[in-house]
């Protein structure tokens, strides 16, 4: 849906090649990137991209209230980059809801935080900047990108999971559909190959060890009887 809005947006405005380009730019810092990385665990990883958000939010405040020139580039450049943050942010936590993940915490620090950008974000479209026609495109579609997340950040986590494995499942379905059957041979292999080997009934065979009966590692063997 959400690509869908933005192809039309762009033919709209007669620049579907430029903005392709300019989609493919990355949108993180290379400290932005770092930090992402060091932050594995969900609800973490959510409140740092909302930090980021934040951050785009406030430097648009900054870029709109000086009539300077040549500053529609980067105004256009800060939404998009705010644009797949808030993308980043919904896709972290449709994974961890994939994985039955605990995201409560995350999720309404992210609600609470992005009803402030959607006020923003309307509060500049409402003032109507003389340069707003080079990026109000950008605009438009940071405002429906917020609306959409607001949304999926105040549904029901159990019903939104339940959404989300059923989204996957119908995914996983039509990329089978269209797989040759040397793909799905292929498939199948690396399958086997991540499972390991089986024994003659069919039941996952156990790894062989070194360790005797009732041994564990690190534990010394108990004492016979």
């Amino acid at each position: 849906m959400r690509i869908f809005r933005t192809l039309l947006l762009v033919a709209g405005a007669g620049a579907f090649a430029g903005s392709l380009a300019f989609a493919q730019k990355e949108f993180l810092t290379p400290d932005e990137i770092e930090k992402v990385r060091e932050a594995q665990e969900p609800n973490l990883r959510l409140k740092m991209y909302t930090q980021f958000a934040k951050q785009r939010v406030d430097q648009l405040n900054q870029l709109v209230s000086k009539d300077k020139k040549g500053r529609s580039v980067t105004i256009r450049d800060v939404l998009d980059q705010y644009t797949q943050i808030i993308d980043a942010i919904d896709t972290v936590s449709d994974d961890a809801l994939k994985r039955k993940l605990d995201i409560e915490l995350g999720t309404n620090t992210v609600s609470g935080a992005e009803k402030g950008f959607l006020g923003t974000l309307q509060k500049i479209q409402k003032a109507q900047p003389q340069d707003l026609d080079m990026y109000d495109i950008a605009l438009k579609e940071a405002i429906a990108i917020t609306e959409d997340s607001i949304g999926l950040a105040e549904q029901d986590l159990g019903r939104r999971a339940t959404t989300v494995a059923d989204k996957a499942e119908d995914e996983k379905r039509r990329v089978e559909a269209i797989m040759t059957p040397e793909q799905k041979k292929e498939q199948a292999a690396e399958a086997a190959k991540t499972e390991g080997p089986k024994a003659a009934d069919g039941s996952k065979r156990k790894p062989p060890t070194l360790l005797r009966p009732g041994e564990k590692i690190g534990e010394p063997l108990p004492a016979k009887k």
